[in-house]
Parts: C-alpha cells; structure tokens; sequence
C-alpha cells in the first residue's frame, strides 16, 4: 500500500526543510523501535535516548538558540510528533515530548537567563531530564484545586505537598512545578524549577500502568524542601496564564501525535490485511473491512485538518486558538479509540499479543482521553466556549 492512499502530501504547508526534519526524526525513531517491547517490559527506557535526542536538536525545537535550541516553529513541531510515532512505543514518545514540549517551554518564555543557563541549556541538550509536576491527587485540570504550597522564607521557597502522574518522574534532574503561593483560586499560583537532588524531595512510588509502559510515571511529595526564590519563572501568583497556555501546548502535540498514530495504525492493517487470508481471499477483500478502512482514512483526515487549522491559530495566537485545540484534542482521541479498536481486531489473535505492535498501540491509545484533560473536561470548555 503506497502512503498517498492514506495521507495527503501537505504541500501546501511544509517545505524541503520541514522534510528534512522529518527524515531526522523518522530515522532517530525507527532506530529505537527494536527496542519498543524490551522497553515496555522493563517499565523504562535508557537515559541515553535523551542525549541522543539532544544531540539531534529534538529537545529544543522552538527554544532558543542561546540554550542550544533550533529557534524554529509549530510546524517543525508538528513535523516532529508526526514522525516520532514511527519508534512505535508511546511511553518514550510521550517522556520525550514532556522534555520538548511540556516541561521546558515556560522556562524559555519567561525564565531568568540564570534559570535557563542552569535547567534548560542542559534539558535541550537532553543531559537534563525534566518533569512537569501540575497534577495533584485533588487536582488535575482543575488548577484551582492545587494545593502543593511555596512559603517565602527570606530568600528561599518552603515547599510542602504533593505530585501526582507525573511522567519522567522517577528520574527527573529537575521539576517545572506549579505551586500555591497566594491565596485560594486561580492567582495565588507560581511556578518555579525545583531541582530533585534537595533534602525533602523523594520519589512516592512509581506507578504501574496499563499503557505507555516505557515511560515512568510516579508520585511525588515535597517535604519542607527549600529552593532560592531566584528559581521562580515569571512573577509570584502569576502562573495562572501559563499553565493554560501550557495546556494548549500539551494537548496541541498530543492530537498531532494521536492523529499520525492512527495512521500508522491503519496503514499497518492495511498492510496486514492484504496479505492475511481467510476463506481464500485478503480481508482487504471483505466489505465489512474495506468499509471500516475508508471510514477511518476520511476520520484521519478530517482530524489532521482540525489539527493543522489549530496549530495555525496556536502560532497566530495562544490565547484565541483554545476553541480549535479542544476540539482537535476531543474528536482525535475519541477517533482513535474507534480507529485502534478496528486494526487490533482486524489482526485477530495477532493482536493480541505484545510483539504485535498494534496490540501495544490499543492500550497505549487509551491515555488522549484522559491526559490532559479528560475528553469530559473537554466537552465543557467547548460549552463555555459555545455560550451553551
């Protein structure tokens, strides 16, 4: 099966240099999917995939050139999560893409030079792994709930509470943490960089999950751990703003990579039902699955519009583009639910078992729905949005 019958080529936003990145990218991912099922089974990936992806210039795309970043833009980006699939394991997709695109980007907004000379240089470099700690037990897209605490001492923060599903945090050198330096609601929030190495930091437990195994996910507690207030990003009880835009961010490249997933994921039942027989003829050659197909190429399709049409109002405008990523965020994960559900059926008993890597995308899909903002959350913003 020839690519054009499942994507477009897209010609009209992507030149030779966005090829370009893509062939870099595609080629770093397709060298750790020999790896997927081993790095699954073991609940982590090597340190090493990091500063391999530093040296490519993947951890800073957008970043600034004076952190070793490319200074590039969403497009690259796109380019970037599109391709990434092709390491066939979700877990270090989504470690990665906490690093690239979670963790790191409010620090080169609106962090000091010192902060970005201590915690960023290193990040992009990928000899830094970062986290991004916003969840709480009580509180995930409801930010208002944080209730992890700052207390000014001098010239130090005294940090106490808790981090939940935080993913690279087993291992994290650092914490892009949102904490409660005010009063209740939304504008008694900072952020600031926490590193790991402090007296009072430790790691709860980490968590088992059904999916994106590869990736760490754990638990955090801060007790009484003090960081020098010079560590903050941005002004005190003004992180409100920037956790919204870094939710626009999150869910941004998380519909790009669902998008792209799925079409590797049709394309590989495509692949397999040409070849696999049943009553002397290619399950290709059944209606039921020629229906199912073409049903989720024109999904796909439709997804990928909404996503670029997103990415190009994001780049226009953060602010004005939280109408078009919720929706984009909200119609691919639900897709993808249907999409995957189909291509592990189609496989049969094979997609059922882990060497197949559609049975490992089936479980590792179930997360867009929910990270981020659940597919609920979702459907209420849009009602905000909608004045309904």
């Amino acid at each position: 099966m020839t690519e054009h019958r499942v994507r477009m080529q897209n010609n009209e936003i992507f030149t030779d240099e966005h090829e370009a990145m893509r062939k870099t990218v595609r080629k770093f991912a397709e060298s750790l999917a020999p790896h997927s099922e081993e790095w699954d089974e073991a609940g982590i990936f090597p340190r090493e995939v990091f500063k391999q992806a530093g040296d490519l210039g993947l951890l800073g795309i957008r970043h600034g050139e004076d952190v070793g970043g490319l200074g590039l833009d969403w497009w690259y980006t796109t380019c970037y999560a599109e391709e990434l699939v092709h390491s066939h394991n979700a877990g270090v997709n989504m470690a990665l893409m906490v690093q690239s695109d979670m963790a790191t980007p409010i620090i080169n907004e609106i962090g000091s030079d010192e902060v970005k000379a201590e915690f960023l240089a290193p990040a992009v470099a990928g000899e830094k792994i970062a986290a991004l700690g916003v969840s709480e037990p009580g509180g995930g897209s409801d930010v208002a709930a944080i209730r992890c605490t700052a207390r000014r001492d001098g010239d130090d923060y005294v940090i106490n509470g808790q981090k939940l599903w935080i993913t690279n945090g087993t291992r994290a050198d650092f914490v892009t943490l949102a904490v409660r330096t005010g009063g209740e609601g939304f504008g008694g929030i900072s952020f600031v960089v926490c590193p790991t190495d402090v007296k009072g930091f430790h790691v709860g437990k980490k968590l088992k999950k059904i999916g994106n195994k590869a990736s760490d996910t754990a638990e955090l507690f801060f007790e009484d751990v003090r960081i020098p207030v010079r560590y903050r990003l941005g002004e005190e009880n003004h992180g409100f703003y920037h956790i919204m835009t870094n939710f626009q961010g999150e869910r941004l490249v998380g519909s790009i990579g669902t998008v792209a997933g799925m079409e590797m994921a049709v394309r590989d039942a495509i692949r397999y039902g040409e070849e696999r027989k049943a009553f002397g003829r290619p399950l290709t050659k059944f209606q039921v699955w020629r229906h199912k197909l073409v049903e989720h190429i024109t999904g796909i399709e439709a997804a990928r519009r909404l996503t670029y049409f997103a990415v190009d109002r994001f780049m226009k405008n953060p602010m004005e583009a939280t109408r078009e990523i919720t929706m984009a965020k909200l119609f691919a994960g639900d897709l993808a639910q249907k999409v995957l559900y189909d291509c592990m059926q189609l496989h049969g008993g094979f997609g059922y078992v882990t060497e197949y890597p559609v049975s490992r995308a089936w479980t590792d899909v179930r997360l867009i729905t929910i990270g981020g903002g659940t597919s609920e959350i979702m459907k209420e913003i849009l009602v905000k949005l909608e004045n309904l």
